[in-house]
């Protein structure tokens, strides 16, 4: 996370950490050990929707043809080369406010005239905010632009360091952000991304199981077409969980029933697991016979990959929070690797963009709307020079 005020929040979790022992604590019935994958949502009638990101699903081959059965059945037109179809993902990382830069990648890609229609969508913290607008489309990138060029940190978040500091849950509240969030993912916002899921395109989203410590992939397109009362609220539930860093926003509480009882998931970022992701490493595609389709992945790295100089004042939360900041910046580095190896294995066109190391950070608050705006134009800007996307990870070859 590259944002200065949350950045100090996350230092006085590192304070919390060690008060937390003294400190009483919510009480809550999390999901016992050997029970976390018979866990299944209520309300959900016992649906599939969601599974474990580091672990193939079962049922990954009748995910596959039910998508192409969708396919087909509601006479969606895939764009073709070579008498081929073509299929398109989108995946979108972490960033906090330099979420501002994929909103500016996917208007300027409008504009350019070259934006595709994508097949799948993932989106994690940030990312996961942004995911389901480019997923419904260019009608989206006006309501995009607006909540990643004129929010601040008010808009977002309440801080709140000593009711965190004393056994809370969190150091500041994301009830505002919620608020946004539930005044965009409306009833029919919800039928929208049901429609193009019954079309065989899918969104997904991820967050971090805090309990299993893994991660949790939501497939929000089956979530939003359940019919179930409870789907809008679970689904605005998932966005807000999947950008809840750790100790600095609460955590989304999921309530599952196993064996009959009731009990209660932590989930937070998922960035805590997977700065940015597309499907289970595991994963091979085999569409249906006759079908070949040519695959083309797109990532929008919300954050920089190359190294940044600073002189790190010598005070314990100074080299925390920075050795906190090197440590996501890594991590998001080994994520773009993974997903490289990912794409090669199943034949999929790697195509990566992300912030330069050159454009500087000049924000002075945790969401500041100048240093957002400067940000989502550079986005804009970047997606439509000659051969913005580059085919390897950072560092590739050096």
């Amino acid at each position: 996370m590259r944002v200065r005020g949350l950045r100090r929040l996350i230092w006085y979790g590192v304070v919390a950490t060690s008060l937390a022992a003294c400190a009483g604590s919510l009480p809550r019935n999390p999901v016992p050990l050997g029970m976390e994958s018979d866990a299944a949502v209520v309300g959900m009638g016992g649906e599939t929707i969601r599974f474990w990101g580091d672990q193939l699903p079962s049922n990954s081959d009748a995910m596959v043809r039910e998508k192409w059965a969708q396919v087909r059945a509601s006479g969606r037109k895939l764009p073709t080369s070579g008498g081929r179809p073509i299929v398109n993902f989108l995946a979108l990382s972490g960033g906090g406010a330099d979420g501002a830069f994929g909103a500016g990648i996917l208007a300027g890609w409008t504009a350019k005239g070259t934006r595709p229609e994508f097949d799948v969508v993932t989106g994690v913290s940030t990312g996961a905010l942004t995911a389901p607008f480019a997923f419904l489309g260019p009608r989206y990138d006006d309501a995009l632009k607006k909540v990643f060029t004129e929010s601040t940190t008010s808009d977002i978040a309440i801080a709140r360091p000593v009711r965190g500091l004393l056994g809370g849950e969190s150091l500041a509240s994301n009830a505002p952000l919620a608020r946004v969030i539930a005044f965009y993912v409306n009833s029919n916002f919800l039928k929208e991304v049901a429609a193009e899921h019954n079309k065989g395109r899918r969104l997904l989203i991820g967050t971090t199981n805090l309990d299993a410590q893994r991660p949790v992939i939501w497939d929000m397109g089956q979530i939003a077409s359940s019919g179930h009362p409870g789907s809008i609220e679970l689904f605005r539930k998932v966005l807000l969980a999947s950008a809840a860093i750790p100790a600095v926003f609460p955590p989304g509480f999921v309530e599952v029933s196993a064996n009959g009882t009731v009990y209660e998931e932590m989930h937070v970022d998922g960035g805590a697991t997977r700065e940015v992701f597309l499907l289970p490493t595991q994963f091979v595609a085999r569409p249906p016979n006759g079908i070949n389709p040519i695959r083309r992945t797109y990532i929008i790295r919300n954050g920089r990959v190359g190294p940044e100089w600073k002189a790190v004042k010598a005070r314990t939360l100074s080299i925390a929070g920075r050795s906190i900041a090197t440590l996501i910046k890594n991590q998001g580095i080994g994520d773009l690797y993974e997903m490289f190896a990912f794409a090669k294995r199943n034949g999929m066109d790697y195509n990566l963009i992300y912030i330069p190391t050159s454009f500087p950070d000049t924000s002075t608050q945790a969401f500041d709307p100048v240093y957002m705006t400067k940000l989502y134009d550079l986005g804009f800007e970047l997606v439509n020079k000659p051969n913005p996307w580059q085919k390897v990870p950072p560092r590739w070859g050096h």
